[in-house]
C-alpha cells in the first residue's frame, strides 16, 4: 500500500485497537503484532495502536533487576521494525515500549510511527502506580516530555499510557494540544481474589471514567488492552487481564469493544465533523473559567 505525503483531506479515518495475549518471547510478540497491523491496515485501518508494553508479559508483577535487560533505545530495533512496516502498510502505528534512555534511567513510553516510517512523536508515561504486582515505580521514572498530540499523515492523535487514563488533567492537555483521537494503551486487569467481590465495579470505573474524558474535552477516546492470565512465576496468583478494548465518540457513546479474554482487533471512525458537531453544542472548552484555576498546580488545597 502507497503511502501519503500530506495528511488525510477526508473527514473520516478508521482507527484500529489490537487487543492481544503477551507472550514471554519478545520475537514471537512482535511477530504477531505486525501481523494484526498489516490485517487491520487491509481492512482499511489508517491508525493502529498496540497494548501497553507488549513485547513482553507484564514483568512489574515483581521487582527483579533482571527485567531491565527487556528495556531498548529510541530509536531501535523495534522502531526501525515498525518503521518499516508503517511505510510498508501507510498506517499511522502507535507503539508502546520499554525504553532504555541511557544507563539506569528507564521510561515507559511509546512512539508514534507516521505512515511514512518516520517517528512522528514520542511519549513518556507520566503517572506511575505502585500498587501490589503493579510495582511500576521500580522500573519508570515518571515521563518529562508533558502531554501533546502529534499531526500524522491520517490524523492528529494524542497518547497517554494507562495509568494516565485516570487523570482528567492529561486528557485535557492532549486534547487542548488538537487531539482528535485520544488513545490509551493499557495493561490492566483482575487480582484474580477480588474479581467476584470488585471486579465488575473496577471494569465499570475503568471503562466510565475514560467516557468521561471523551465527553468532557469532545474527542474520541481509545483503550487498548491486554488479555490473559500472567504470573510472575508458578504459584502465584497472576493478574487477569480484562481486555475490553473499547472506542467511543465525543459523546462518550460505544462505537466497539472487544470481549475480556480474547485476540481480536476492534475497529472505530474517527469523523471530524462529529467533533466539531459535539463542540458546537457542548462548548465546555469555551467556557471553562482558566483564570479561575490556580490551585489545580497545588497537590492538596488545605484549609
Amino acid at each position: 500500500m502507497d503511502t501519503v505525503d500530506t495528511m488525510d483531506t477526508d473527514h473520516a479515518y478508521k482507527i484500529a485497537l489490537v487487543q492481544m495475549a503477551c507472550s514471554p518471547e519478545p520475537a514471537r510478540n512482535l511477530e504477531r503484532a505486525t501481523a494484526r497491523v498489516r490485517e487491520a491496515a487491509r481492512a482499511g485501518a489508517r491508525v493502529v495502536c498496540l497494548p501497553e508494553l507488549f513485547l513482553s508479559p507484564y514483568f512489574c508483577q515483581r521487582e527483579d533487576a533482571r527485567c531491565f535487560d527487556l528495556a531498548e533505545p529510541i530509536p531501535g530495533p523495534t522502531t526501525g521494525a515498525m518503521g518499516a512496516l508503517g511505510r510498508e502498510t501507510g498506517a499511522v502505528i502507535i507503539v508502546p515500549l520499554f525504553e532504555k534512555r541511557g544507563p539506569g534511567l528507564y521510561h515507559n513510553s511509546l512512539v508514534v510511527i507516521d505512515a511514512d516510517g518516520s517517528i512522528a512523536g514520542r511519549y513518556r508515561k507520566m503517572h506511575i502506580p505502585d500498587d501490589p504486582s503493579y510495582y511500576e515505580k521500580y522500573y519508570f521514572t515518571p515521563g518529562d516530555l508533558g502531554f501533546t498530540a502529534w499531526k500524522t499523515h491520517h490524523g492528529c492523535v494524542g497518547t497517554l499510557i494507562c495509568w494516565d487514563q485516570w487523570y482528567p488533567e492529561a486528557a485535557r492537555m492532549a486534547a487542548l494540544a488538537g487531539a482528535e483521537v485520544i488513545f490509551y494503551p493499557t495493561a490492566i486487569g483482575w487480582h484474580p481474589a477480588e474479581k467476584a467481590s470488585e471486579g465488575a465495579r473496577q471494569f465499570d470505573a475503568w471503562r466510565t471514567v475514560q467516557r468521561g474524558h471523551a465527553v468532557a474535552n469532545g474527542v474520541y477516546v481509545a483503550a487498548v488492552n491486554r488479555v490473559g492470565l500472567e504470573r510472575a512465576q508458578p504459584g502465584d496468583a497472576g493478574i487477569e487481564f480484562w481486555g475490553g478494548s473499547f472506542a467511543c465518540d465525543p459523546q462518550g457513546a460505544l462505537l466497539a469493544e472487544a470481549s475480556p479474554d480474547k485476540d481480536e482487533i476492534v475497529y472505530a471512525e474517527v469523523d471530524r465533523r462529529r467533533i466539531e458537531e459535539v463542540r458546537r453544542n457542548w462548548p465546555f472548552l469555551r467556557d471553562r473559567r482558566i483564570d479561575a484555576y490556580g490551585d489545580i498546580l497545588k497537590r492538596y488545597r488545605d484549609a
